[in-house]
């Protein structure tokens, strides 16, 4: 057995030949190998090792050693040398490949086998006992894989991430029992797979946005990022399709957030918008992402009534600064466009400012009475007022208030017909034959308040003769209750009362002397019905009348020729004469309804004075009616009052003179 290195000599034992001499062993010679030659020398044959032995090639060599003598012939002996080659740790381990490639998934768990590296040492026994450790190892993969040292197996111990690290490359050594090393190259190539969703980033965005931009405007610029490779990071981006907006792609994984429609604040102020990405993996995967857009306010809303025209209801006397009613109006604007200031607008009532009548509050609407109104002056009118806004430039919008005023019983009864007393007095001529129902006189009576309160009702307080005479309860007319008799007396006084409907109720009297008699002689006799009055004026007004006499017949001529002529063109008297009552008399506001205690149209009553002394005034009385008395029934109604005027006037003018 050897071990040894080139040059180391091994004796050999020497031959032994009986013969001596020439004939005892001579030399000896080695058949030819490749590792040893022979030496010899006088005291000793060895062999020497010229070529260092490869156990690994040859184990035993077998070397033919031949001892020759001297002799003749030659006689020669032969020994064959059997050679163990004992192993020398002369052989590293050796790598089957000079460098190792797999490929693994990322997120592959822990203990998965990457790959398996495997090396040879042509030695044996403990030098060729090889075993695996990674050479130098940085600090992050230290613990991302392990090797066993038998197998020579990898295995992954850590967090396999393609986006953090997409392959390893790392050296393996393989060390025999002695120490002996080699080393191999192994590179890990990390694929992908679609485990990471898409991220997408707010890049800028215009917040908030006016309300009046344009279809088409930019208001934010976004991007999205996919940490995967391939198909794996391709990305699709969308919006929801209730909202006017849209994104349109820009440069790569940019994408432009831009409107679709006009925006209006007063229907939606505050968007949020989700964007939605998705990766083209398999399975795909997508994230999301809210925007949230606010828009910003113009005035772009006119201030709007809450009604389309307002109705305010005050009672007439009604206290200055009292509230009449209140206007609303709404703008959808915001802050300063949205606040609403209230004012009337200029104009005139019954010719004044509309400012002296009416005052509005410029914060609340709320409408207030300057003045106390009357109903009898005018009994509603109209204002206007303005609603505007804060904005810039503002906005405005009108509403009619129509203010009404109600009535109250603030006016008493004022009675036309008979005239008050103080002035001259009336006299109503009646027949002795006039029979029970006979129209006698009518009381005419108005009222300047309106409805109820204006409703009049006639009362006899007070006569000569109580049963002989009554008056109708709203229309004023007096009738006889009873055919006149001998015994009543000629001359008859009446106390009548007017009174209206109102609460509490006004009232107004007046008296009425009717003269019982059918010849005009008996007519001085109403000197007697007379006040106590002066009759220093007498004398005068009857000189005059005795001296101007012959010139007022022939003018008074003339003048009924005329009324004559022009009577069709004038409104119709409702007192023909000397105190006639003018249809313009009455009040416009004085309604001609049946009941409300105005003359009824189917009635018209003639008036006539003298022109002399009150103490000789009469009056004779004409109606139009089927009722009246027939012996005061005219058939010419327009000739007749005028013909029997003159005529008795002169009559009883003169018939005074000369009893005087």
């Amino acid at each position: 057995m050897l071990q040894s290195e080139k040059g180391n000599r091994f004796s050999i034992e020497e031959a032994h030949d009986a013969d001596i001499g020439q004939n005892a062993v001579q030399r000896y010679s080695l058949q030819k190998n490749d590792n040893f030659i022979l030496a010899v020398d006088s005291n000793k044959v060895e062999l020497v090792l010229e070529n260092k032995l490869d156990r690994e090639k040859q184990q035993e060599l077998n070397l033919l050693l031949t001892a020759l003598d001297g002799g003749s012939p030659q006689r020669s002996g032969t020994v064959v040398i059997h050679v163990t080659v004992l192993d020398a740790n002369d052989n590293a381990p050796v790598f089957s490949q000079t460098v190792y490639k797999a490929s693994l998934p990322e997120n592959s768990p822990p203990d998965t086998i990457v790959i398996k590296v495997s090396a040879t040492d042509a030695d044996e026994g403990v030098n060729g006992d090889v075993t695996y450790q990674f050479g130098h190892v940085s600090d992050d993969d230290v613990n991302v894989f392990s090797i066993d040292p038998k197998t020579g197996e990898i295995r992954v111990t850590g967090v396999i991430d393609f986006e953090e690290r997409s392959s390893f490359e790392t050296r393996v050594k393989a060390k025999d029992g002695l120490g002996l090393t080699s080393y191999t190259k192994v590179i890990i190539d990390v694929t992908d797979i679609n485990d990471n969703a898409p991220v997408i980033y707010l890049k800028s965005l215009s917040n908030p946005i006016p309300e009046n931009v344009s279809p088409g405007t930019e208001v934010g610029i976004i991007n999205v990022q996919d940490r995967d490779s391939e198909n794996n990071r391709q990305v699709r981006c969308s919006i929801q399709q209730n909202v006017p907006f849209k994104l349109v792609p820009s440069i790569k994984n940019y994408y432009s957030l831009v409107t679709t429609g006009q925006l209006d604040r007063e229907l939606v102020s505050d968007y949020n918008i989700t964007i939605t990405a998705t990766d083209e993996g398999s399975p795909p995967l997508s994230s999301s992402k809210t925007v949230e857009l606010s828009v910003a306010d113009i005035n772009d809303n006119s201030p709007v009534f809450e009604e389309q025209s307002y109705s305010a209801y005050v009672t007439e006397n009604n206290k200055p600064g009292s509230t009449l009613c209140s206007v609303t109006a709404r703008d959808p604007d915001w802050r300063q466009n949205g606040t609403v200031i209230y004012s009337l607008l200029a104009g005139e009532v019954n010719g004044a400012p509309v400012s002296s009548y009416l005052s509005v509050n410029g914060d609340t609407g709320v409408i207030h009475a300057v003045r106390s109104f009357d109903y009898e002056q005018f009994r509603s009118f109209k204002v206007h007022v303005m609603a505007r806004d804060n904005g810039s430039p503002p906005l405005s919008s009108n509403v009619t208030v129509s203010v009404f005023i109600s009535d109250v019983n603030d006016n008493s009864p004022q009675i036309l017909y008979p005239a008050p007393e103080g002035n001259s007095f009336m006299t109503e001529l009646v027949p002795k034959a006039a029979h029970g129902g006979s129209l006698v006189s009518k009381v005419i009576a108005v009222d300047a308040d309106s409805g109820q309160n204006a409703w009049l009702s006639y009362h006899i307080v007070k006569s000569t003769d109580p049963g002989l005479f009554t008056i109708g309860l709203h229309s004023g007319e007096i009738r006889t209750q009873r055919d006149i008799s001998e015994s009543d007396s000629m001359k008859q006084n009446l106390i009548v009362a007017v009174k209206d409907n109102g609460q509490p109720s006004l009232s107004a009297t007046c008296s009425m002397y009717l003269l019982i008699s059918d010849n005009l002689a008996e007519v001085p006799e109403l000197k007697d019905i007379s006040y106590d009055e002066k009759n220093s004026k007498l004398t005068s007004y009857l000189i005059i009348a005795l001296v101007s006499v012959s010139t007022f017949f022939l003018t008074f001529i003339i003048i009924i020729l005329g009324v004559r002529f022009c009577r069709r063109r004038k409104p119709r008297l409702l007192f023909d004469g000397a105190v006639a009552i003018p249809s313009a008399y009455l009040p416009p506001n004085y309604a001609d309804v049946d009941g409300t205690g105005t003359l009824r149209s189917t009635y018209n009553y003639d008036a006539y004075l003298t022109t002399g002394s009150r103490t000789s005034d009469f009056k004779f009385v004409t109606s139009y009616n089927d009722n009246t008395f027939p012996t005061l029934r005219i058939t010419d109604r327009s000739a007749a009052p005028f013909s029997r005027m003159s005529l008795l006037s002169w009559f009883l003018l003169l018939k005074t003179i000369i009893l005087w």
